[in-house]
């Protein structure tokens, strides 16, 4: 084992100990006939502080200030979503209750017409109601494959050479709410 003696000196060992590493004693003595003459030093150090103390409180309050529209817009959406879909289920309240009638009048008859009619009526009123809200289908049939409005379900030869690459089916129908399309068409191309 090695002995003491033989191992590497710090060189900060050796330094007074009453001066911080880096410090000067020269240094240390300037800024104490600095702060005697008048305590310009002091001053100016208390006028930081305030400032420091003041740009910390306007921090805390904008943070706070922040969580707290943070926690007004959350609730105002979670409001809006909530108004938005009553406003839609308020909107079709008629259209169940055309159904409840048809089902009432409708549930004794042996007549398939008057059955099929009130569906018919009821159909339209729901497409109708659901138009006033912004709710288009798609045309689909005869046109060309669009892979941003239709989802290609399968292929079949084409019944005409017009028809080649294009839609040949629509399996289901693809909807517009506003601009935006909230389902794409499942549609059969020809090939």
């Amino acid at each position: 084992m090695a002995e003491d003696t033989n191992l590497p000196q710090d060189d900060n060992l050796s330094v007074d100990p009453d001066n911080a590493a880096g410090e000067l004693q020269e240094e240390v003595n300037a800024l104490d006939t600095d702060t005697a003459d008048g305590g310009a030093p002091k001053a100016e150090a208390s006028k930081t502080d305030a400032e420091l103390a003041e740009l910390k409180d306007k921090y805390l309050r904008l943070a706070a200030e922040f969580d707290n529209y943070k926690r007004r817009t959350a609730k105002e959406r979670q409001d809006l979503f909530k108004t938005a879909s009553q406003e839609l289920m308020v909107a079709l309240l008629p259209v169940l209750d055309d159904f409840d009638r048809a089902r009432h009048h409708t549930k004794d008859t042996e007549d398939a017409n008057a059955v099929r009619e009130s569906i018919e009526i009821i159909s339209t009123k729901l497409q109708k109601t659901l138009q006033q809200k912004g709710l288009t289908p798609m045309e689909t049939k005869g046109g060309a494959f669009d892979a941003d409005l239709h989802e290609a379900i399968t292929q079949i030869p084409a019944p005409s050479e017009d028809l080649k690459g294009k839609v040949v089916d629509e399996v289901e129908k693809g909807y517009y709410l506003g601009d935006k399309v909230i389902r794409h068409a499942k549609v059969v191309l020809g090939s």
